[in-house]
């Protein structure tokens, strides 16, 4: 489905003018009871719209209905075991009892008049509610993740039977429509493209490639915070398979001279994003001035730099391009992917005939590693992280895992401790292994990695790095952990 993403305080009027199939209410960090939390004009329940409230959406639905939401002292966070009513329409063909992914500390104790309750968990009891006479609808559950197996399914009842809506929003389409949208903002403009290697940045540039051909230059900054032998692999894969003119900058001393004494990860995301900016600057200027600038930003990182458009989001972490951005920028952005997830942008790159192996590359932050050490970053750090990557990927890789994983990383975290290797004591870094299954980054579940790949890995990054003597293993979630430490 095509779909468009409003603030709160969009009118009902302005509602109606969309003529909108359904409406959905989104999950959100607020308590619907707090002084200053969202709230939606009720007039908007009036519409005669199949509404479907998520989670914080239910809650306010319940609340502005008449009903009573409440903080009952049990939270949920992660994987539940639900029983649902099959009769019901969000629920019609799916299993009775199944799993679904929490996030709430509120809970909705009582439901709104005419409206009943078609699921509950252990510690929620309403944990799903229907009005279908005023085609309302609300789930205290993430149908939208992946780790809610059946998540789909539900949407799919929702858009498919209850709001009669067509399945018309294709890659093809999503295409089609940006290459317009970007020749109308750039005209006969020259353009460079912030290239990472990444296929949000590969897409990006195919499609703007599509749009406006030989007006592209390419810019490939080595910034030094990058894997092992990952410049040359980036360069040699795009010269050789798109035919796009290509500048390769080595920024690695300018770079890691930002970044020396800082140990902030804030401070880091800023530093890295305004010398990015400073870069591409310098290119357009040997180029003869060049006003646009390309970046393949998703709405992941938007949401999560807190800088979606309705002002509410909370802040996780400033993505260096997106709040990390200078001020003072002198070249204006041009964004196509700023409203797609990655999942979504691995489609359209399929579409536009990206390599499957650029298009199901792991996500890499623009940062780099300078993320992954947490503490200040220093070249012994980073020769170190670098090589126990290098270790994890290969052994992931040997493994046959690596499409199976959304990210597998190597963390390392600026302590010592304290180790004994050939009967002499040691005093060195950790390393820690972060491995996670997702579809869009937004949640993720951590990986179970088999044991014995798990002992491999840990075996020769001890054994081959003299500056580490002990491996962990992340095996937290998000919520309520990101994906990268910082």
């Amino acid at each position: 489905m095509y779909s468009e993403l409003v603030p709160h305080t969009v009118s009902p009027e302005a509602i109606r003018a969309r003529r909108p199939h359904a409406l959905v209410l989104s999950g959100g960090p607020a308590s619907v009871y707090a002084e200053g939390a969202p709230h939606v004009d009720p007039r908007l329940f009036e519409l005669g719209v199949p509404t479907l409230g998520i989670c914080y959406g239910m809650q306010l639905m319940a609340q502005e209905l008449g009903g009573r939401v409440d903080r009952t002292g049990v939270s949920e966070f992660g994987k539940t075991g639900l029983r649902a009513e099959a009769d019901g329409a969000l629920f019609a063909g799916l299993p009775d009892e199944q799993t679904v992914w929490m996030s709430h500390r509120d809970s909705v104790v009582a439901p709104p008049a005419g409206a009943r309750v078609v699921a509950g968990s252990p510690s929620t009891p309403i944990a799903a509610f229907e009005d279908t006479r005023r085609k309302l609808y609300g789930v205290q559950f993430h149908p939208e993740v992946v780790h809610t197996p059946f998540g789909q399914d539900l949407l799919k009842n929702f858009l498919y039977d209850v709001a009669d809506a067509p399945p018309a929003w294709t890659p093809a389409a999503v295409i089609e429509e940006q290459v317009e949208r970007i020749r109308a903002q750039v005209g006969r403009e020259r353009v460079l493209c912030a290239l990472s290697g990444g296929v949000d940045s590969a897409v990006a540039a195919l499609l703007v490639h599509k749009a406006v051909g030989d007006q592209l230059t390419c810019v490939f900054v080595d910034h030094g915070l990058l894997r092992a032998d990952e410049a040359t692999q980036v360069v040699e894969t795009f010269r050789g398979h798109f035919n796009v003119p290509l500048a390769h900058v080595e920024a690695q001393e300018r770079f890691l001279d930002r970044l020396t004494g800082i140990a902030d990860p804030e401070e880091k995301r800023r530093r890295v994003g305004e010398e990015f900016i400073r870069v591409f600057e310098a290119e357009a200027r040997k180029l003869g001035g060049t006003r646009f600038l390309v970046q393949g930003t998703l709405y992941s990182d938007v949401i999560e730099s807190g800088g979606a458009e309705d002002g509410v989001a909370a802040k996780i972490k400033s993505h260096h391009n997106v709040a990390g951005l200078p001020a003072d920028m002198r070249m204006e952005l041009v964004e196509p992917l700023r409203l797609l997830f990655k999942d979504e942008v691995r489609r359209v790159g399929e579409e536009l005939g990206l390599p499957e192996r650029m298009v199901w590359r792991q996500p890499f932050p623009g940062p780099g590693l300078a993320i992954r050490i947490v503490g200040e970053v220093t070249r012994e750090r980073l020769e170190i992280l670098r090589a126990a990557d290098a270790i994890l990927q290969e052994e992931v890789r040997r493994a046959g895992l690596y499409r199976e994983l959304w990210q597998s990383f190597a963390v390392l975290p600026a302590i010592r401790s304290v180790g004994v290797q050939g009967d002499e004591r040691t005093y060195a870094y950790p390393i820690v292994i972060r491995a996670v299954t997702s579809e869009d980054a937004m949640t993720a579940d951590w990986a179970r990695l088999p044991y014995d790949l798990l002992e491999t890995i840990s075996s020769r990054i001890i054994n081959e790095l003299p500056g580490v003597n002990r491996v962990a293993l992340d095996i937290s979630s998000k919520p309520p952990s990101t994906i990268e430490w910082e």
